[in-house]
């Protein structure tokens, strides 16, 4: 049974890992290396099972999610100005952002809540 529970929760937080994956994917893709490692590693920071360690994975894909915002609105200008067709990247690139964002959201479900100490029961075991 708890290798159903482990392996569920490894489900869950597969949205985080898939938006670190194109994040790193587009970073790689304009050539810049450092960010590209860590943006494949930052969700080996959920291996703490801490509130800060998910705080810190939540602010990361917040801002991955401004990221495409700003690629998106540089990308349209740029083929506004060639006279190009750019409403297909506007959505593509929208929705890419919206998922990157959301994806923090996955620590809502309440086995993940309970994992990482946004329920109360970190600070109840750290007192006792």
């Amino acid at each position: 049974m708890q290798k159903i529970f482990i392996g569920m929760n490894v489900l869950k937080l597969s949205p985080i890992i898939l938006s670190a994956l194109m994040l790193a994917a587009h970073f790689f893709r304009i050539e810049k290396d450092a960010i590209v490692v860590m943006c494949i590693c930052f969700p080996f920071l959920l291996v703490f099972k801490t509130k800060w360690a998910a705080r810190s994975v939540q602010i990361i894909l917040f801002l991955g999610g401004l990221e495409w915002l700003h690629i998106m609105y540089k990308d349209v200008v740029e083929r506004m100005n060639l006279g190009e067709p750019w409403h297909r990247l506007a959505v593509v690139l929208c929705m890419v952002a919206a998922f990157t964002a959301a994806s923090a959201l996955v620590f809502r479900f309440k086995s993940l809540r309970r994992l990482y100490g946004f329920d109360g029961s970190s600070e109840e075991l750290d007192a006792a």
